[in-house]
């Protein structure tokens, strides 16, 4: 199973020096180069952000017409910490974790919409905890800081709980899963493919997931002031190769599964759990969601109720400014 750490909220607190962070460790699953200066585009381990590596492999960008060096991260950490420092061009990341970057000063564009986590962030706990509620008093272990980590805060106010409230066992997720599973901690956030691990536990169980809060979670492509400013012709090749790779992926489900199961590290069985926890958004979901609105559909709305949880939570001193964050230019132009 890969070792991928998906940090969210507490971006924050390395924001501040993500000026002199390069992300050296990532792995390259760069293929046939198109024409072109070279794009660096990062991601990884999340069902929403594997149909990158579909279209890698079957040379979509290169259709294109743009050169990409399509980056794996094993921390997804350190992804966000490239894309700040400008060590990428662009990375696929939460819009929370977006948020905490441009509130440590970072210039970045959402440009596209990948998904919305509806089930694939889960809260797991073990036999004889039956709600959130029942946390109280026991160890959670969770990456501190990660969207699951931001989903455990959002799931315990609702329980009129705080984190407080629980014993907090900070543990990178892979981790995190294994010491669940090995009756450690009484409950886990996580994310998929970690779930699946988590779930080997006798007798466990979600108690909360992303699909309790619906919006709350979206993934995107988020691109650097420069590539936004100076490469606008590439980050149209990339929006348009995403859609033209979903379009693939329809039409060539096994192949594909087989694809980004690889990637994944799991069976193709069990990436097919994960279709249903992971809503990949159409051109119409993206315009929709690019619109501004005043529900969690909306990208300035959610974007609202992250800042607001950011400040009131003392993971943010302020809320970011998000005037020009959104860029649904290449989504419209997309054929």
């Amino acid at each position: 199973m890969i070792s991928r750490s998906r940090r969210l909220m507490t971006a924050l607190l390395c924001a501040i020096s993500l000026a002199g962070v390069t992300a050296l460790s990532a792995c390259s699953d760069s293929g046939t180069a198109a024409s072109g200066t070279k794009v660096t585009i990062g991601y990884s381990a999340w069902p929403g952000w594997f149909p990158w590596a579909v279209a890698q492999e079957k040379g979509l960008f290169e259709k294109n017409g743009v050169n990409v060096d399509l980056k794996w991260f094993d921390s997804y950490t350190e992804s966000i910490n490239a894309l700040s420092s400008g060590a990428i061009d662009a990375n696929s990341q939460t819009l929370n974790d977006t948020l905490a970057s441009v509130s440590g000063g970072a210039k970045l564009s959402v440009v596209l919409v990948n998904d919305n986590s509806t089930g694939n962030d889960k809260i797991i706990a073990r036999e004889g905890i039956t709600g959130v509620a029942d946390l109280k008093g026991k160890k959670v272990a969770v990456e501190q800081g990660t969207v699951d980590h931001y989903l455990l805060l959002l799931a315990l106010q609702e329980a009129k709980l705080t984190e407080k409230d629980v014993e907090l066992v900070p543990l990178l997720t892979d981790a995190a899963a294994a010491a669940f599973v090995g009756g450690q901690v009484d409950a886990v956030a996580a994310f998929a493919p970690f779930t699946s691990k988590a779930l080997e536990r006798p007798g466990s169980r979600a108690i909360a997931t992303s699909a309790e809060f619906p919006g709350a979670i979206p993934d995107h492509l988020v691109v650097s002031e420069k590539m936004a400013k100076e490469r606008k012709k590439e980050v149209q090749a990339l929006v348009t190769t995403w859609f033209q790779t979903i379009d693939w992926i329809k039409q060539n489900k096994a192949e594909a599964v087989q694809i980004m199961a690889k990637r994944g590290a799991v069976s193709t069985d069990e990436y097919k759990t994960y279709d249903a926890g992971t809503t990949i958004f159409t051109k119409q979901q993206n315009l929709d969601a690019f619109t501004p609105g005043v529900t969690p559909a909306h990208l300035n709305f959610q974007a609202g109720k992250i800042a607001d949880f950011m400040v009131s939570t003392g993971l943010a001193p302020a809320r970011p400014n998000i005037d020009g964050l959104f860029d649904d230019q290449y989504v419209k132009s997309v054929p």
